[in-house]
């Protein structure tokens, strides 16, 4: 689940792939500001990003030079890691006590290293009128039993990408806000024109979408002992929502086999009339489909009753092992502070997790010429004020996701009654 052009089509990646799984590779690409060794006496601080090379190396070696022009006593050594390696390589180096001092992650993959007590407990060493600095659903997302063991950076929340040619040929002038409106557009396209409304996976290794929907809907995945609480009414519904959908026709048969991409695929073929994405893919459809990016605009997220909206986070974390834990936590700070977050996000097409930087007229105000990209961005930073990590901060997260599509997948298959697949589902995740 940022690039400019190319960065952004990593940022939907990697933000909406919170949202895919990561890929272990053990591939790196190591670039260093600093490759000799800090003076004597000042603490060397390294710092690992994740793919931004080498569309953002003048923006962060600017802000390294400012920094370290700020904080003489302290240099700064930026490496950054192919995203689908990042995971194999921070296990490595956290299990061997070698990490390095600040690393770009997810809420999502840290929050497991963070149950096993990896990450440097923030509470006591981040003042409350810093903490306070940044949106507050959005500083919950990196904290875990009740410790916070992450600074919030650059986020992204998903929009409706819809082709107005598609819903004006199936009679459609409104974009659906809610499921039950997704249901009947579903229902009234494929009628009309005889294509899908849209695509959405239920791959247990791909995207959490779908994961996220049944919250959207009421459901409670897990209790607060960490135990299934999806095995309710609302539970029920939430499967039986898409198992009608399947059995239906409304889906793709592929759904059950295909990722994320192939929905991009098959909105840029036009063979869909909604894209559940980024803003920014706008740009990616411009690119490689510019007569379908011709016909899109943008709408806000489909959600549930309750009106929560998805956002997806990418944070700044400190190890436990840092040999500098104090420089690291500085140098995060400044990363992350109001003024490198809105230049950051305007640069790379992203929003920012600071209430200051995000009140900026850039994320309010429309250019009397405004472009769907434009519209996306306001959209996007609007949805921010009832945006939250919707999956529950669980180091076996992904586990979770697993068994509840591979049951749904049997229920969209027949395999199973729908209370079955729910109450199999619950007792896998409870054994």
């Amino acid at each position: 689940m940022i690039q400019i052009p190319k960065f952004k089509k990593f940022t939907v990646w990697l933000l909406f792939g919170l949202l895919t799984s990561w890929i272990v590779s053990c591939g790196t690409a190591n670039i260093s500001t600093n490759p000799k060794q800090a003076s004597s006496g000042a603490a060397n601080v390294e710092f690992w990003t994740m793919q931004l090379q080498p569309q953002f190396t003048d923006y962060f070696k600017s802000l390294i030079a400012s920094f370290e022009t700020q904080n003489t006593s302290i240099k700064v050594t930026w490496v950054d890691i192919p995203w689908t390696a990042m995971e194999n390589k921070i296990l490595t180096a956290v299990s061997a006590k070698t990490p390095p001092d600040v690393v770009n992650l997810n809420p999502d993959f840290a929050s497991q290293l963070a149950g096993r007590n990896a990450w440097l407990d923030l509470d006591a060493k981040i003042p409350d009128a810093v903490r306070s600095s940044y949106l507050p659903n959005i500083w919950k997302a990196s904290t875990l039993n009740g410790k916070s063991f992450g600074i919030p950076w650059y986020l992204t929340t998903r929009l409706t990408i819809y082709n107005t040619d598609l819903l004006k040929q199936a009679g459609i002038t409104k974009t659906p806000v809610t499921y039950t409106e997704l249901a009947q557009v579903a229902q009234q396209v494929k009628e009309k024109t005889g294509k899908y409304a849209f695509f959405t996976t239920f791959v247990p290794q791909d995207s959490g979408e779908v994961l996220e929907s049944l919250v959207q809907m009421g459901v409670t995945l897990v209790d607060a002992q960490g135990k299934a609480a999806f095995n309710s009414p609302q539970g029920k519904a939430a499967f039986q929502y898409w198992v009608d959908l399947y059995k239906k026709g409304l889906l793709p048969r592929e759904v059950l086999t295909q990722g994320h991409r192939h929905a991009i695929d098959l909105y840029q073929a036009g063979e869909t009339a909604l894209l559940f994405s980024g803003g920014e893919f706008l740009e990616t459809v411009g690119k490689n489909a510019p007569t379908i990016a011709k016909v899109s605009a943008t709408a806000p997220q489909v959600t549930g009753e309750n009106g929560k909206k998805n956002v997806a986070v990418m944070n700044v974390v400190i190890p436990r092992d840092s040999k500098q834990p104090d420089a690291a936590l500085k140098f995060a700070l400044y990363l992350t502070n109001d003024n490198n977050q809105l230049t950051f996000a305007k640069a790379a097409g992203v929003l920012p997790s600071t209430v200051k930087s995000l009140s900026d007229s850039y994320f309010k105000d429309l250019p009397a010429n405004a472009s769907t990209l434009d519209k996306a961005r306001v959209i996007s930073a609007q949805e921010l004020q009832q945006a939250e990590v919707l999956t529950p901060r669980l180091k076996d997260i992904k586990r979770l996701q697993k068994t509840i599509y591979e049951n749904l997948q049997a229920a969209m298959l027949g395999e199973k009654t729908v209370d079955k697949a729910v109450e199999d589902a619950a007792s896998e995740w409870n054994q």
